[in-house]
């Protein structure tokens, strides 16, 4: 990960060289709003599939505990009847552990939809001043303070592509492809390391 220094000093656009416009930086920080969005939209088609799978197997499991119930006659059975719940009721604490990852979903939406908010009032405060419009430190000023408000690694990967030119197509495979990485990672935890957000 770059240091806190190399954020706020490297600059973004020197690239562009004669090039450089305040149309381009505009239309770039409006590609990455649109890059932001989207993988909103991506993260939470997917963590609401989790959810309704997690609690339709709890669903399933709490049927299975009530038929063991039902079909427990006699204390000699009693042995296999807490074999048989002890089983279901590990699976439904899984299934939990899921949701509640799921769950965590909102946390970042809110955190990335607060990102594009901010980033595109940045971006319209300084379009609104004639004087500040050409200043091209004023704008990578703004992609500074839009790139040092990203706490996910895979965010700060999209945010370099799109600086760089890439397409919002490119910007979010890319993404994608960290995010799927990062959430492996995740899943390989124990149910001891997830946290509630």
């Amino acid at each position: 990960m770059p240091s806190s220094e190399t954020k706020t000093t490297q600059p973004l656009s020197s690239g562009l060289g004669e090039n450089w416009s305040h149309i381009h930086e505009t239309i770039t920080l409006l590609y990455l709003s649109v890059c932001q969005i989207e993988s909103s939209i991506s993260e939470s088609n997917h963590s609401v599939d989790k959810l309704t799978s997690s609690f339709t197997d709890l669903a399933s499991h709490s049927r299975e505990i009530d038929n063991h119930v039902q079909e427990l006659t006699s204390l000699s059975e009693l042995e296999e009847f807490k074999r048989k719940v002890s089983g279901e009721t590990q699976e439904m604490q899984n299934k939990i552990n899921q949701a509640i990852t799921a769950f965590q979903f909102y946390d970042r939406i809110s955190q990335r939809l607060d990102h594009v908010s901010s980033s595109l009032e940045k971006t319209s405060n300084l379009l609104s001043k004639p004087e500040e419009i050409n200043n091209k430190p004023s704008w990578q000023a703004i992609q500074n303070d839009v790139r040092n408000s990203y706490s996910m690694e895979a965010e700060r990967i999209m945010f370099e592509h799109i600086m760089r030119g890439a397409t919002v197509k490119e910007a979010l495979e890319i993404y994608q492809h960290h995010f799927d990485q990062a959430d492996t990672n995740t899943n390989d935890e124990t149910d001891d390391e997830i946290e509630l957000f």
